[in-house]
């Protein structure tokens, strides 16, 4: 049965003709978790505040002070709302596409500014993998970099799944380039 690319459905622009995705990665799911854990704690603050500020300061339930209460708690909702989009929006459209060509880095930067960076493997001239603490090594999520020779001195994937395979990966795309550039096959499929 021969082998299929599951990433033959998915495109993003810029992509060459032929050039075939064969890996998307995004970051870990333990960091935007850890993104969230603050947000559920502040979110615990908040409705405590909503009870037992009350019973604390009774001085609360007047009229107007009860008005401008509903407006902070509201305000601080609206602005813990807005942070966990934001999280929400770096976490999934930060993404490292490897193809058989290269790899695209596509970081996204608040609401409207992204940053698109690509590296060829013929560029490529080590890639070293960083695994820290016992969660990280648990859950086998750490940061691949990857070094050039070019203006970027470092390519980084950050807080990703299973570094030692993606760096395997990206070494072994990197030597079968370099192989068919000193072995290159003219229109027969012979070496010259």
């Amino acid at each position: 049965m021969p082998h299929q690319n599951k990433f033959t459905r998915y495109h993003f622009q810029g992509q060459r003709d032929k050039e075939e995705i064969l890996s998307v990665i995004h970051r870990h799911w333990f960091n935007i978790l850890v993104h969230f854990l603050i947000i559920f704690i502040f979110t615990l603050f908040l409705l405590g505040s909503l009870f037992f500020l009350p019973l604390l300061f009774p001085e609360i339930i007047n009229a107007a002070n009860e008005r401008f209460f509903a407006f902070a708690e509201n305000t601080f909702l609206i602005f813990m709302w807005l942070f966990s989009f934001l999280l929400w929006v770096d976490y999934y459209f930060d993404v490292w596409v490897i193809t058989n060509e290269r790899i695209v880095n596509i970081e996204q930067k608040g609401l409207f500014v992204r940053e698109i960076s690509e590296l060829d493997f013929s560029r490529i001239q080590d890639v070293t993998t960083t695994v820290e603490g016992v969660i990280p090594t648990i859950l086998n999520f750490g940061d691949v970099f990857v070094q050039t020779a070019g203006e970027k001195e470092r390519f980084v994937f950050r807080q990703i799944p299973d570094p030692y395979r993606v760096k395997d990966s990206i070494m072994q795309l990197s030597r079968d380039l370099a192989n068919r550039e000193a072995c290159p096959i003219d229109a027969n499929d012979r070496k010259i």
